[in-house]
């Protein structure tokens, strides 16, 4: 892919939205750490210099990739708990619900996931005040709608769905790393099979974790 100087705003756009969805392409391809502004220059047929003129860095990048995909995440969301969560069931089982959808919806997301692991420690570093700023007010807006998402199938929360929901996406994040071992992991796997407990299913663990998390936080009558 080969680009002409873009001379007008729409051209500009255009080349944003190619830089975002090579990287995304990358994304399935290679875990975030392999994410390279070299690779990624080579791939949108631009030079280095060229795509910092649209993303000061790569973690900008990935910042706003991390921003687009959790809004595609939170509209299915909203979908999968409106068809999934039945409001007339007791407390109990609203709750084993919502945590069976979060699980099986994020488990399909492992690239979100990922990027969920590597925000605090990854993304949001190398970046300006300004492009910090900007991805935290996009989060807080995620938050509010994904705790309203919450606090509609279980009012019981209350204010506690900002929490439940801020604590879904850091243990999206941290078991993910257990979900997705690199190869030299598979192989020590297969060789020796016990070590294979440190191997976790994304699913699973998240449906486990959030049920946990929930029960703990829902008032007891």
């Amino acid at each position: 892919m080969t680009f002409q100087r873009a001379r007008t705003e729409e051209q500009r756009e255009i080349r944003r939205r190619a830089i975002l969805d090579t990287a995304s392409a990358m994304l399935d391809e290679m875990p975030v750490a392999a994410v390279t502004l070299n690779e990624l220059s080579r791939r949108v047929g631009l030079a280095k210099p060229n795509v910092l003129r649209y993303f000061e860095s790569r973690e900008a990048v990935l910042l706003e990739l991390l921003d687009r995909f959790l809004r595609e995440w939170l509209a299915e969301l909203a979908e999968e708990l409106a068809a999934g969560v039945d409001g007339d069931l007791p407390m109990a089982e609203r709750a084993a619900a919502v945590a069976d959808i979060l699980g099986r919806s994020l488990s399909r997301r492992t690239v979100l996931c990922e990027l969920f692991g590597a925000q605090g420690s990854v993304l949001e570093h190398n970046v300006s005040v300004e492009v910090v700023a900007r991805y935290k007010r996009a989060s807080l807006d995620h938050l509010t709608t994904m705790s309203t998402l919450i606090g509609t199938c279980l009012p019981e929360l209350g204010d506690n769905a900002t929490l439940f929901s801020l604590q879904t996406m850091v243990m999206a994040g941290a078991l993910s790393a257990y979900s997705t071992p690199p190869p030299s992991l598979k192989a020590a796997y297969e060789a020796e099979p016990d070590l294979a407990r440190f191997h976790l299913d994304l699913e699973d663990y998240l449906r486990q974790a959030l049920t946990a998390t929930l029960l703990g936080t829902l008032p007891r009558h």
